[in-house]
């Protein structure tokens, strides 16, 4: 490239589907604050589309409808920062529904079979403080859950007991 060009570069994270890209295009940007569908690409005016281009939270996704030939998995992951307790709450609620299915430590998949991770924004503070003790119990803590329960994290980073029968 010459000095003083320009190159626009778009960058978005494609997610293969057998058939069900808009649907799930649909069903995320639902979820996600600040989410929204752009563009669906079809090859014929009453043909599902080939490609389903959005963001979710402001990052830009494509959803392709490819076929049966790929599957997801957990290799690749869409990893949701949330600001509560309730937020958690109702991401995991919605994307378990259906035939999602819960996995360990904030992961899920849901029912088309992507892998999300879906963690409190402050379990990542408590992950950067200096005191790797805390730290760690915060951490042990994470690897019993299966969805992230915030006031047992900061308990654990805090020294505090659970009480009787959270989080079993």
């Amino acid at each position: 490239m010459q000095s003083g060009t320009t190159t626009r570069v778009s960058v978005a994270t494609c997610l293969w589907f057998d058939d069900q890209a808009e649907q799930a295009a649909e069903f995320y940007t639902s979820l996600i604050p600040g989410s929204r569908i752009h563009n669906r690409m079809r090859d014929a005016i009453d043909a599902p589309p080939l490609l389903v281009e959005f963001t979710l939270g402001g990052s830009p996704y494509q959803a392709l409808n490819g076929g049966p030939h790929f599957v997801h998995s957990e290799a690749a992951s869409i990893s949701v920062l949330t600001d509560s307790q309730e937020e958690t709450d109702r991401l995991w609620a919605a994307l378990t529904a259906d035939g999602g299915c819960e996995s360990q430590c904030g992961w899920l998949k849901d029912r088309f079979g992507v892998s999300w991770q879906i963690v409190p924004r402050r379990f990542i503070e408590l992950q950067g403080s200096d005191d790797k003790a805390a730290v760690q119990r915060a951490r042990q803590a994470m690897f019993s859950m299966r969805k992230l329960d915030l006031a047992a994290l900061e308990a654990a980073f805090y020294g505090a007991a659970p009480a009787d029968g959270e989080n079993a």
